[in-house]
């Protein structure tokens, strides 16, 4: 596919680099130089130097073959109207980033008027991402499928987790339900288990779950703590907005640390309930006199990876019980990033790569069994994907045993009318369900890339 992505910040750059994987032809504009020569300089793309704003620059890109324009600027408005300029010009489909939390209802009722295919707003995604990982403080990480009915669960194994030592074949027993492990992150490696492989402690594993048993599921293992009930957000950013909100809403006591005066009136004008404290996170005095060491949780959202990972350390340092959410914005060094003692990351420009990703590919095959969900897994060397059956192919009515999968896959869950399946070699895919795929081959986009 063409598509035009205005805008090369570490959004618009996580954007290209992820959509160049896949294999499109990329154009990327902007009006930073800067910006252009270093994704140029690492990425096969077209940098165009101007305003995505205005008609002679976009027909500069060709704006003519165009399948697809991502507004991803600093500014709501300004991608707002590039879309609207893209759209006017006949580009079928269009993407914006809007970030302002006055907007965001607005652009949904006059999506239409405003010839908007998407918006995207990553920080509350975040949000609500980190609000479930408060929710559940003994999972590492939890995504959602089929319409939020399954959950996608990480957890740390310990030496008390019940199925650490057992083979995976050997869990069922355990697991007592409609759970099936999908993978397994061991010293760096990652591995698609079969039955035979053995769980240790330390291993980071990831199981389908329907959402129902979430919790259930979680005290089994020993990884449901008590509910959060104060949760102390370390800056004041759009994510940190959000989360406070959606956490004030749950009845969870909520205090922000930022260190930008005007930044802590805008939020205390809008957020009620929320204590909001004038200082600077990375004082560790005056994290210990806000009660850090005693907090529920911890979220640490400040400017830089640095700050960021800093303060998280020091949160596990001085209360080892907490759950603590670390923002990255740089999606390298993740193999040094693992080896912290970090209990979640949130990567905001990974989701929004994700998210792209996964309409362009339902794009290439709107009409067929396309992807409606998809996850990155374990850096970039795995994915998770929720497969629509819309229609009759080669993979439906045909016994999972008897079809010819690739290697490096499997088919974890199936969703059908309402009912979780986890899927064994007699079960078949049938048109209406949702599949989930664990793969390691990139770039699926058809139920039936299945089939080798």
């Amino acid at each position: 596919m063409n598509i035009i992505i205005v805008g090369c910040g570490r959004v618009g750059r996580s954007i290209a680099e992820q959509l160049n994987t896949e294999g499109h032809s990329i154009i990327v504009i902007d009006e930073n130089p800067e910006a252009l020569e270093r994704i140029s300089d690492t990425q096969n793309v077209m940098a165009i130097q101007g305003n995505g704003a205005t008609y002679s620059v976009l027909r500069e890109a060709e704006i003519d073959s165009c399948d697809l324009l991502i507004a991803v600027t600093a500014t709501d408005e300004l991608n707002l109207y590039t879309c609207l300029l893209a759209k006017n010009a006949g580009v079928s489909s269009t993407i914006a980033r809007v970030r302002n939390p006055e907007y965001i209802s607005d652009v949904e009722i006059i999506k239409d008027d405003l010839k908007l295919t998407l918006a995207i707003n990553p920080e509350y995604t975040c949000a609500s991402d980190i609000s479930r990982l408060i929710k559940y403080p003994g999972a590492v990480k939890i995504s959602s499928f089929s319409k939020g009915m399954i959950d996608f669960i990480k957890i740390k194994l310990t030496d008390k987790t019940p199925i650490t030592g057992r083979r995976v074949a050997d869990c069922a027993s355990v697991l007592k339900g409609a759970i099936r492990i999908c993978y397994v992150e061991r010293a760096g490696d990652f591995h698609i288990p079969n039955g035979d492989f053995i769980l240790k402690e330390d291993d980071l594993v990831s199981l389908v779950v329907p959402a129902a048993e979430a919790a259930k599921f979680l005290k089994m293992m020993g990884a449901l703590t008590n509910r959060s009930r104060s949760v102390i957000i370390l800056g004041g950013s759009k994510i940190g907005f959000y989360l406070a909100k959606i956490l004030r809403a749950a009845g969870v006591s909520v205090k922000i640390i930022e260190k930008d005066p005007r930044r802590c009136e805008e939020l205390s004008e809008d957020l009620d309930g929320v204590m909001i404290i004038n200082a600077d996170a990375m004082d560790e005095d005056l994290l210990l006199s806000e009660h850090i060491d005693s907090a529920d949780a911890v979220v640490c959202l400040m400017d830089t990876d640095e700050e960021n990972l800093l303060a998280s350390l020091y949160a596990k340092q001085v209360n080892p019980k907490a759950k603590i959410v670390t923002e990255l914005g740089n999606l390298k060094f993740s193999s040094v990033v693992d080896t912290l003692p970090l209990d979640s990351v949130i990567r905001p420009k990974q989701l929004t790569g994700e998210y792209i990703i996964r309409y362009v590919r339902g794009m290439q095959n709107a009409v067929g069994n396309n992807v409606e969900t998809m996850f990155k897994m374990s850096g970039d060397r795995a994915e998770a994907l929720e497969f629509v059956v819309r229609e009759r192919s080669a993979v439906t009515g045909v016994p999972l045993s008897r079809l010819n999968l690739k290697n490096d896959l499997q088919v974890v869950c199936i969703s059908r009318g309402g009912r979780v399946i986890m899927p064994g070699g007699g079960d078949t895919i049938e048109k209406g369900d949702r599949v989930i795929v664990i793969t390691k081959h990139k770039g699926l986009s058809d139920l039936r890339d299945i089939l080798r």
